[in-house]
This record gives C-alpha cells, sequence and structure tokens, in this order.
C-alpha cells in the first residue's frame, strides 16, 4: 500500500514548512519514503513506484548510484571482458564527453524515459543524427550493465532510439573507375600490393594491416580474413563473426602479391602488409604517409577544411590539400565492382564482411536496383518473342 501524507513543521529559522511523504512497501517488502515539495510530485512518484513494484522493477534512491559510478562500472567491465583498446577509448570518450557531464550527478532510480526522449531531442539540436544515436546507445549500454549487476531493475533507455532521416541518408558513391585506375598507376612498387588489394577485396583497413601470408593462398586465389590490427596496430579478432571470410583473388593481384612476397619484409609473423619496424600498421600512418599522398601525386587532391569549411592553409598562405576519398572508400570500390558483375546479394554480403543482409542492402541497395532494372529491361525488350 501506498500512502502521501502532507508534513507542515517549523524551521530553526521559524520558517513555516511544507512537504509531501510517500510511504510504501517495495517488491520485497521493505518499507520506503520519499518527500517531495509539492502535492503534484509526490503522486507522480506514488504512481510510479506502484507500477514499479507490480512489475518487480522498483529501485530506492538510497539503494541507487549515479549514472557517473553506472558508466565507470561500464567501463570496467568492458576492459575486463578484452574489449579492444580502441572501443574502450570510443567508450570512454562517449562517457565523459556526453553522458557524464548532462546526467552523471544524477541516480539510476531518478532517471526516467522521458527524460531520455527530452535529452534526445536536445542531442539531435546540437550534434548528428549518427553521433545523437551512439551516445543514446551508449547510455542504454550503461543502464544494460547496471541491470546486470543489481544496481537497477530497469533500462529506461532500452526503446529510446534516434531514426535516421531519410534527408539525412547518405548514399554511397564508390569512387569513380577512371580514379581508381589514376591511383593505381600513381603507387609505387611498395604501394600498389596494399592498394590494389583494397580496391579488389574490400577489406577493411583494419583486416589489411592485420594480413598474413598464412591468410592467403595464391595457389587458389583466395585471402581468408582471421584477425586485424586496431588503430595502435595491435591484433585480435575480426569485427564480428561475419568478418572471418574467405574472398576469392582477381589474377592480377595474384601476379602482385606474388611479386610482393619475393621482397616484403619479413616478419615473425608474416605480415603481408609490415612497417618498417615489422610490425602491424597503424591506421593514421597509412592514411598520412601513403594514402592521401599518394591521392595527391594521382591529381585527386581536394582542399582540406577546418571545422567551419573553410580552407586551412600554409604558412605561406596556400591551400592544404588532402585526398579526395577515403580509405573506407575503396570499400565500397570493390562492392561496387562486383555488383556491376552481377554478384548476388547473400555472396555479397559474405564477402563484404556484413553481419546481416539487411545491412548490406541499406548500404549498397540504390547500386543493385540498377541490377534489377537491368533484368527488367531485358524481359521488355523480348517479351513479343515469346507467347
Amino acid at each position: 500500500m501506498t500512502a502521501i501524507r502532507k508534513r507542515e513543521w517549523v524551521s530553526p529559522k521559524g520558517q513555516k514548512k511544507t512537504a509531501w511523504l510517500v510511504d510504501y512497501k517495495d517488491q520485497h517488502g521493505k518499507r520506503r519514503a520519499r518527500q517531495f515539495p509539492t502535492k503534484k510530485e509526490a503522486e507522480y512518484y506514488a504512481d510510479r513506484a506502484r507500477n514499479e513494484i507490480r512489475q518487480g522493477r522498483h529501485t530506492h534512491d538510497r539503494d541507487s548510484i549515479t549514472v557517473a559510478v553506472a558508466a565507470d562500472l561500464w567501463i570496467a567491465a568492458g576492459d575486463a571482458n578484452g574489449l579492444e583498446r580502441s572501443t574502450i577509448k570510443r567508450y570512454r570518450e562517449l562517457s565523459n564527453l556526453h553522458i557524464v557531464p548532462k546526467l552523471g550527478a544524477l541516480k539510476l532510480s531518478q532517471l526516467t524515459k522521458a527524460q531520455v526522449i527530452e535529452w534526445r531531442q536536445e542531442l539531435l539540436t546540437v550534434k548528428s543524427r549518427s553521433m545523437a544515436s551512439k551516445i543514446i546507445r551508449a547510455l542504454s549500454a550503461i543502464l544494460s550493465n547496471a541491470m546486470e549487476i543489481g544496481a537497477i531493475s530497469q533500462n529506461v533507455a532500452s526503446d529510446v532510439k534516434v531514426g535516421r532521416a531519410k534527408r539525412d541518408a547518405e548514399r554511397v558513391e564508390p569512387p569513380a573507375r577512371a580514379d581508381l585506375k589514376k591511383m593505381i598507376e600513381a603507387a609505387t612498387d611498395d604501394e600498389r600490393p596494399f592498394i590494389l588489394t583494397a580496391i579488389t577485396t574490400g577489406l577493411r583497413s583494419s583486416e589489411l594491416r592485420g594480413l598474413c601470408w598464412r591468410d592467403i593462398d595464391l595457389n587458389a586465389g583466395t585471402l581468408t580474413v582471421r584477425q586485424r590490427a586496431d588503430q595502435w596496430g595491435v591484433l585480435g579478432s575480426p569485427k564480428s563473426e561475419a568478418g572471418r571470410r574467405t574472398i576469392p583473388l582477381p589474377p592480377q593481384l595474384v601476379v602482385e602479391l606474388t611479386r610482393w612476397k619475393l621482397r616484403c619484409k619479413p616478419t615473425t609473423i608474416g605480415l603481408v602488409f609490415p612497417s618498417s619496424a615489422g610490425t602491424a600498421l597503424r591506421h593514421n600512418n597509412v592514411l598520412r604517409r601513403m594514402y592521401f599522398p599518394l591521392q595527391v601525386r594521382a591529381g585527386l587532391a581536394v582542399p582540406k577544411l577546418d571545422a567551419n569549411g573553410r580552407p586551412l592553409l600554409d604558412d605561406e598562405g596556400n591551400p592544404i590539400v588532402t585526398g579526395k576519398y577515403r580509405f573506407h572508400a575503396l570499400r565500397h570500390a570493390a562492392a561496387s565492382g562486383w555488383i556491376a558483375n552481377k554478384i548476388d546479394l547473400k555472396r555479397l554480403q559474405v564477402w563484404i564482411g556484413h553481419e546481416s543482409i539487411q545491412l548490406t542492402l541499406d548500404t549498397y541497395g540504390h547500386l543493385l536496383a540498377d541490377q534489377e532494372r537491368d533484368a527488367e529491361l531485358a524481359m521488355l525488350a523480348s517479351r513479343d518473342l515469346f507467347g
């Protein structure tokens, strides 16, 4: 039973005070109480507590931890479970830069779904949809971890999502084939094997940098992804189970890799693309020392912009240039090449390493639509020949 009582008293300074006390027993039969300045707030809390107790998921403020503490526990759990250094770094950034400054002092028991929804709307006015989605998902993960350790009985952010607006959805536009040829032609003998492998296999940067010779069968013309290197060059498992996959190699790449193997610097674990020190390459070094300079040499340079979209200038007042394409664009180049040659959707999903066909369809559906139109045109062109 939940009771709401009015309390009146006189403060030490002689001021008359009024408050409303909610007195109740939780789902474990333990007596609880909480005081509010207005009757309306007390009634709202009483209704909420009754519903939570009925569902067996009520947590009193006294037993609750703050969002900041819960965030630290979430990060510690990820660290203990062996998550990659880059993942832990991303968790800390989301927590320290976004979640804790806004909600850190709030007790988990005080956090409501309405507050999360309101914050989502606030985020959407100052952040991109992508970033807002990451922040809300991180908050939900924090609350899920808190549930696992018994700190709360419900996750009020579990079904609060940031939908992707159709007008914001960016279609994947793979690099022009002519631009890819320019890159290949501008590459040095040491750069060409790396660039060709990226363009023709669709491997992620991390997968390329973690690739070993034991994963390539030059006789069979196949490449198997078994590991990846994080942004610091530390080797680990693929991004997901779907990341473990075998991809066929075009004959031209087999020839290029065969030649490269003869002159590649040997390493203790047999890296295909090692650094000068014999370790896995770091992603930033690939971009800064090879990929962007290669594009500039190939005539694929664009001005480098500051946070306000203005061109950056060097000390002499000349525009600073960078490469036209992000490295991930080479992954799309591989996918678009396969699609142009009529690959089926399931095979595309496997070769590109997506966890679901839906993700593949969302990413490359507009390119596949052209393939479906080809079939339709072929049918229309010949239907008068058949009864």
